[in-house]
């Protein structure tokens, strides 16, 4: 029957048809009762639309499906939403689990974070991880946990070990930025600019910035964008700057520029990165001030002099292993080492990025964390550098766990961006973010409301180490550094259980790249530390 009826009028038409049906009667009502009005707008609205679709040559199912077919596009839309709030479980991370923003929204809204009638996990699962607990728990004055980075240098920086890790203005609103600040000033931990540079809104309430100068040198640049030390200068000794990072890559994209389109650099944001005002903003995929990686020591020397001598560090997303083992030979013969180093996991990022990247390119942070940690620890000099790192941190069993495997402190962007009211509508890139946190439209960030979010940044720090002070006592220590591989066990393929010392971590003897033989080492040192060269960043593979 419906076959019979498609040969004689197509079914995909019957949208069409309806509305062709629709506008007649509402023609013959406006012109034998003088009524229907309405109706004839609609019906000829629809029509029209119908006949745009046939006659339009850029979407197949519009032409084959006129009007209706503009549901599926609408149903695509908003597909994501629909998924996350109706269909994924709980646990289910894409990237974030509604559990995960749950834990976050509760904490930031001053909510009871717990939870009733026990775990929704499968802790029988292949990867299910815990943490080992102790019969003998300490009881801890403070959750306020802190190191201090830079200890030789003239300006050293006592550090909340739980930070705002690196977004620009730009990426994020003025009002996002205003909240995320404020919320850092009142509990007294850091707030990273992003390579956007320090904008004024950076600036109203005085929070701790971290400085992050990258390939761009926005902020301190000339008009060619090469680096300016007399701006550079003029914007580090601010006392607001409390750290300088150079950022040689990112998480999200690693290896790869960027480009600000032109019509998005507003005079705020021109303002900030000392650019031109409407003229695309090019962000290079590596650095002109330095070519080898000598001279990139020398080149953060040179920064913590200009700044005044506050802790200076590099931050980066592991990729050659060679390239990074170039450095640690160029900390050795120039005796140049950063304050720091943050290691970015490729599971990272707020905004947009190619897929390929998002992907497939750069190391997670579990295994670029390792790296850093023990090559240092190989080269004698894990005691002159701390090390943060970010990579999806948004509980204090995720802070916990990354200090465990050798970061000393832990940095989130997302994190924080749902304690700003984020929903993970995953629009950063469009302009359209329907929360105001990654807009640059004057209405959109009016529905986010300074002081209110700042209450909310503020307290998602304060819960999340309350939370992570009440695992440091269970663990039976004294602070979050204590924490150690041996303390957190996972369940493995073969459905044993082994402590991550067990399982992933291979601690390197302290000075052993300096004083064993590279043959009693693991595989990645033998084979790419002999061809670290700490005079360029290609391999020597002679």
């Amino acid at each position: 029957m419906l076959h019979t009826l498609n040969s004689i009028f197509p079914v995909r038409y019957t949208a069409m048809g309806l509305c062709v049906f629709g506008l007649l009667l509402s023609i013959f009502s406006l012109l034998a009762l003088g009524a229907g009005l309405g109706a004839f707008l609609l019906f000829g609205l629809l029509v029209g639309v119908g006949v745009y679709d046939l006659r339009q040559s850029k979407r197949s199912i519009l032409r084959n499906y006129p009007i209706i077919g503009h549901m599926r596009f609408m149903l695509e839309f908003v597909r994501p939403e629909i998924r996350q709030y109706f269909i994924e479980s709980d646990n289910e991370a894409t990237p974030f689990s509604r559990a995960q923003r749950s834990l976050v929204y509760q904490r930031a809204k001053g909510e009871p974070d717990k939870r009733p009638f026990g775990t929704q996990l499968d802790v029988h699962a292949e990867g299910y991880e815990w943490m080992n607990h102790s019969v003998a728990p300490t009881k801890l004055v403070s959750h306020d946990f802190r190191i201090t980075i830079g200890a030789d240098t003239a300006q050293p920086y006592s550090a909340s070990v739980f930070n705002i890790s690196a977004m620009s203005f730009g990426a994020l609103s003025a009002n996002a930025i205003l909240a995320l600040n404020a919320g850092a000033k009142r509990g007294g931990f850091a707030h990273d600019t992003g390579e956007g540079s320090i904008s004024a809104h950076h600036r109203v309430h005085g929070g701790d910035l971290i400085w992050e100068v990258a390939s761009g040198y926005f902020g301190c640049r000339n008009e060619d964008g090469s680096f300016n030390a007399d701006k550079f200068s003029a914007n580090a000794q601010d006392p607001q700057v409390k750290m300088i990072e150079l950022k040689l890559s990112q998480g999200a994209k690693p290896g790869h520029g960027g480009m600000l389109p032109g019509p998005k650099v507003t005079p705020e944001i021109a303002e900030a990165r000392g650019i031109p005002v409407g003229v695309d903003c090019i962000s290079p995929a590596s650095h002109s001030a330095f070519s080898t990686p000598v001279e990139m020591m020398q080149f953060i020397a040179k920064l913590r002099e200009l700044s005044g001598g506050k802790p200076t560090g590099f931050k980066l997303c592991i990729g050659h292993p060679w390239e990074w083992f170039a450095m640690v030979k160029a900390m050795l013969e120039t005796g140049i080492t950063p304050d720091f180093i943050v290691v970015d996991g490729a599971e990272g990022g707020t905004g947009a990025a190619p897929l390929e990247f998002t992907d497939h390119v750069g190391s997670p942070l579990q295994e670029g964390l390792l790296l850093v940690h023990n090559t240092l620890r190989g080269a004698g000099l894990r005691e002159r550098v701390k090390v943060g790192c970010a990579g999806k941190v948004v509980s204090a069993f995720d802070i916990a766990r990354l200090m465990a495997l050798g970061a000393d402190w832990c940095n989130s962007a997302r994190g924080f961006m749902f304690a700003l009211g984020c929903i993970q509508a995953q629009h950063c890139h469009t302009g359209h973010c329907p929360t105001g946190v990654t807009t640059q439209d004057p209405l959109r960030q009016q529905s986010l409301v300074v002081p209110d979010k700042a209450e909310r940044v503020y307290n998602f720090h304060q819960q999340t180490l309350h939370a992570l002070q009440e695992l440091v006592q269970a663990a039976g220590v004294n602070h979050p550094s204590d924490i150690t591989a041996h303390h957190i066990v996972r369940r493995s393929t073969d459905h044993k259980v082994k402590s991550l010392a067990q399982l992933i971590l291979t601690q390197l003897p302290n000075r052993a790249l300096i004083d064993q033989e590279l043959n009693t080492l693991p595989l990645i040192y033998r084979h790419s530390w002999p061809r670290a060269n700490a005079n360029s960043f290609a391999p020597d593979f002679t």
